[in-house]
């Protein structure tokens, strides 16, 4: 592990075999950028990371890395009202898209040749919206094919502590010369999924794969219903697929969604995201896990090349 410096900012930087990490752990967790060196020298993203990225007032918003949803995923409504969540004793509070980690400062924990752990440090807005007494915690390990991701909330109160996390990976698309997205497939064991209205209520569409990255239906889709915890993607001919294992349980928690989503169709990257549960769903309670007093609970991620 090494200390960089990229646009003015201090970077770390593993070195794991062929593959190279390079994150901010203090600034959101975020993983910002995962690269392999090819055999012939060449280099391949595997996690996207604009290299005109605004690294400093605009870093919590740049499209790229792994931006770390907690303690929500997606947006919240209440009647219809968008940024706004009822808590388990009846407070309406505010709360933005994504909940508040991934524009969160973190200090960090532990540090080494493999890996990082680092705590959240609620701000005042977020211990007023979301007012309990916790330790949110991400934990990564570095390896040369593949990354290992823990979101543990720890509850130090003596009330439940509702949450439901998740990742949002950017990941590069296409990432050969030549290719687009109509080349790339996806294969996910959904039995179900979403759209979310602009209400907040969530309207059921066909969860159909094999799909390819060009299908217009992929698009801001939320999948569930898993019927296993691995989800893969890659060109068509089924060599270099990137999977996406979910859990330790080989059947996921029902409610346990992988959302597909794009910001345009020239966009360099696909976001393929494993969130604990549906969007809104401290409203429609789907998803919504509680952490009961004193005790804790970790959504485990992870992420495997070839």
């Amino acid at each position: 592990m090494e200390i960089v410096d990229f646009n003015g900012e201090k970077l770390y930087k593993w070195t794991v075999g062929a593959s190279t990490f390079i994150a901010s752990p203090t600034r959101g967790a975020r993983l910002m950028n995962w690269f392999l060196t090819l055999a012939d020298g060449s280099l391949r993203d595997v996690i996207y990371w604009p290299d005109n990225a605004d690294m400093k007032g605009g870093f919590a918003s740049v499209r790229g890395g792994n931006p770390i949803l907690f303690p929500f995923c997606g947006r919240s409504h209440l009647n219809g009202e968008l940024g706004k969540w009822k808590t388990p004793d009846g407070r309406i509070l505010n709360m933005p898209q994504h909940g508040y980690a991934r524009q969160g400062e973190f200090e960090i924990v532990d540090i080494t040749d493999f890996a990082f752990v680092a705590k959240f440090k609620p701000d005042a807005q977020c211990r007023e919206n979301y007012p309990y007494d916790y330790d949110f915690v991400v934990s990564y390990r570095f390896n040369e094919f593949s990354i290992g991701c823990d979101l543990r909330l720890a509850n130090n109160s003596d009330v439940e502590i509702p949450w439901c996390a998740g990742h949002h990976f950017y990941f590069k698309m296409p990432w050969h010369d030549g290719a687009s997205r109509k080349d790339y497939r996806i294969i996910c064991d959904a039995k179900k999924a979403f759209k979310l209205d602009e209400a907040g209520k969530l309207s059921p569409v066909e969860a159909a794969f094999p799909a390819d990255f060009s299908d217009g239906r992929l698009w801001n889709r939320i999948n569930c219903k898993l019927k296993t915890n691995i989800v893969k993607f890659g060109p068509k001919s089924g060599e270099e697929d990137i999977s996406i294992r979910i859990g330790e349980s080989s059947k996921p928690d029902a409610c346990a969604s992988v959302v597909t989503w794009t910001e345009s169709d020239e966009s360099p990257f696909y976001c393929v995201e494993p969130w604990m549960g549906l969007p809104n769903c401290a409203e429609h309670k789907s998803g919504l896990s509680l952490v009961k007093p004193h005790s804790s609970q970790t959504f485990s991620v992870d992420i495997s090349v070839f």
